[in-house]
C-alpha cells in the first residue's frame, strides 16, 4: 500500500515533535510546517493525502490557510486543531472546509483514529469521483472534482461534506441511503450516533437544488429508512 503523506502545520515545537514522532510510528510520511505561509508553500511543492492544521498560527491563520486551499481543492482532507473549544469557532472551522475538528489538549489515540477515519473516507470518495466526475439533472449539475454546482439560483461551490453526501446519494440513485450509512461514510461516526447532522445537511442541499424544499422532487425522504435521489440520468 502506498505510504500516506501528511502535512502537519503546528507552531508549538513540543507538540509538533510529539505528533511527528507518533504519526511516523503509525507508518505515515510527515512534513512539518511551522506557520501558515510555510504550509501554503509546502502544498505548492508537493502532494499530500491530508493536512493536520492548527487554527492559531503565525504569518497566516489556520482559517486563512484552509480558505486558500479550498479555492483550488475542494476535496483535500483537513483535520483542524485548536485551543478554542467554543461552538462558534468549531462551526467556523467546519464551514470554512475542515473535515474534522479536535480541541487541545487531546488524547493521542483519538487523533490517530480521526486521521485514520479521514484517510479511509478519502479513499472511498475518490473512487466514485473517478467513475462519475459530473452529474446533470434537468438544468442543474454537480462537478464532483471541483465541488462546483449549479442549483435553482445559479452557480456556487459545495463544501467538502456536501460533495460527499451528493456523491453517496447520486451514485446510489434510485436506492435508499440510510442515515447510518451517511454518518459512517461521510462523517466517520458510529452508525448508532444520535445526531441531527445528516438531516441538517439534507435540508441545506434541498435549498440548493429544490424549487420547493418542503416538497422535494430529487432528494426525498423514505420514511423510517433514509434518503433517496430519485432523478435518473
Amino acid at each position: 500500500m502506498k505510504e500516506k503523506k501528511i502535512l502537519l502545520v503546528e507552531d508549538e515545537k513540543h507538540l509538533a515533535k510529539g505528533l511527528t514522532f507518533n504519526l511516523k510510528r503509525e507508518g505515515y510520511k510527515v512534513t512539518l510546517a511551522e506557520d501558515g505561509a510555510a504550509a501554503i508553500d509546502c502544498l505548492g511543492k508537493d502532494e499530500f493525502d491530508m493536512m493536520i492544521l492548527d487554527l492559531m498560527l503565525p504569518k497566516m491563520s489556520g482559517m486563512e490557510v484552509i480558505k486558500k486551499v479550498r479555492e483550488t481543492n475542494i476535496r483535500f482532507p483537513v483535520l483542524m486543531l485548536t485551543a478554542k473549544s467554543n461552538d462558534e469557532d468549531r462551526t467556523l472551522g467546519l464551514e470554512a472546509g475542515a473535515d474534522d475538528y479536535l480541541t487541545k489538549p487531546f488524547h493521542l489515540p483519538e487523533l490517530l483514529l480521526r486521521v485514520k477515519g479521514i484517510l479511509r473516507r478519502k479513499d472511498w470518495y475518490e473512487e466514485p469521483v473517478r467513475n462519475l466526475e459530473y452529474f446533470e439533472f434537468d438544468n442543474m449539475w454537480v462537478d464532483f472534482k471541483t465541488g462546483k454546482a449549479k442549483g435553482c439560483e445559479g452557480e456556487f461551490y459545495l463544501t467538502t461534506k456536501e460533495v460527499l453526501v451528493m456523491i453517496l446519494l447520486i451514485t446510489n440513485r434510485g436506492k435508499v441511503v440510510t442515515r447510518e450509512e451517511l454518518l459512517e461514510k461521510v462523517w466517520g461516526y458510529s452508525p448508532n450516533t444520535e445526531t441531527r447532522t445528516v438531516d441538517n445537511f439534507i435540508s441545506r442541499l434541498r435549498k440548493y437544488f429544490e424549487k420547493k424544499p418542503q416538497k422535494p422532487r430529487y432528494i426525498v425522504t423514505i420514511r423510517e429508512k433514509g434518503y433517496q435521489f430519485t432523478k435518473e440520468s
